[in-house]
């Protein structure tokens, strides 16, 4: 996937994409989930990471989320599944610096984080349902790693791209994303119009009703 594609994908916002994968039929948005750390938009390729309960078999521990730090890199942004409804973090301050040191674009986490003040302090972007103080050391363990998972509802898998900013987290299946991205772009173009007609003077009752309540209609043909 070029990193032209998500060039692009920058320079729109989560809810054109949102709207994009609405037009299509496609699930994708998951809200609730929100920036700790910072007030950054990230977009990038997806390495996923499962967590749990259950041990490793054996007793061997691999850090949780450090395979995916070290196959990580610009371009990449760490989703994690902690959905095990225990109150501990699926990422912290060590794995904030590691990941930042290579250039990892952030973390969305589906569960709660923690070292949330020393993410900050790095500028590095952590999305997650919350925050905690309490270690996953001894509660819970990774279970696998670039294999699928569910956030919010949503399956993600390793290659699908993520955009997770102030509104919400969109996910994009690998296999639609230049569809997807054209259909965002046409929305971002036909809102601008939206949005310098209401700014130059019309009616922005005028300019909704005609427009906006129509506007995915044929969006995905």
């Amino acid at each position: 996937m070029s990193d032209m594609l998500l060039e692009r994908l920058k320079k729109m916002d989560s809810c054109a994409v949102s709207d994009a994968m609405d037009s299509v039929g496609l699930p994708g948005e998951v809200t609730g989930i929100t920036n700790q750390t910072t007030k950054n938009k990230i977009v990038g390729r997806v390495l996923t990471v499962k967590l749990g309960t259950k041990p490793p078999a054996g007793g061997s521990v691999r850090h949780l989320c450090s395979g995916a730090i070290e196959a990580g890199s610009a371009g990449n942004v760490i989703v994690i599944e902690q959905s095990t409804g225990l109150d501990a973090a699926g990422w912290g301050g060590v794995l904030s610096n590691a990941a930042q040191y290579n250039s990892i674009e952030g973390v969305i986490v589906e569960g709660p984080a923690r070292d949330i003040d020393e993410a900050a302090g790095l500028g590095f972007s952590v999305y997650a349902r919350g925050h905690t103080a309490r270690t996953a050391r001894g509660r819970i363990y990774e279970q696998s790693f670039n294999t699928e998972i569910e956030v919010g509802g949503v399956k993600v898998n390793e290659g699908d791209i993520v955009i997770a900013d102030g509104s919400a987290v969109v996910f994009i299946p690998k296999d639609n994303a230049e569809d997807i991205i054209k259909i965002a772009e046409r929305i971002v173009a036909k809102e601008q119009l939206m949005t310098e007609a209401v700014r130059s003077g019309k009616p922005v009752g005028e300019v909704m009703g005609s427009n906006y309540e129509n506007m995915l209609d044929d969006m995905g043909k």
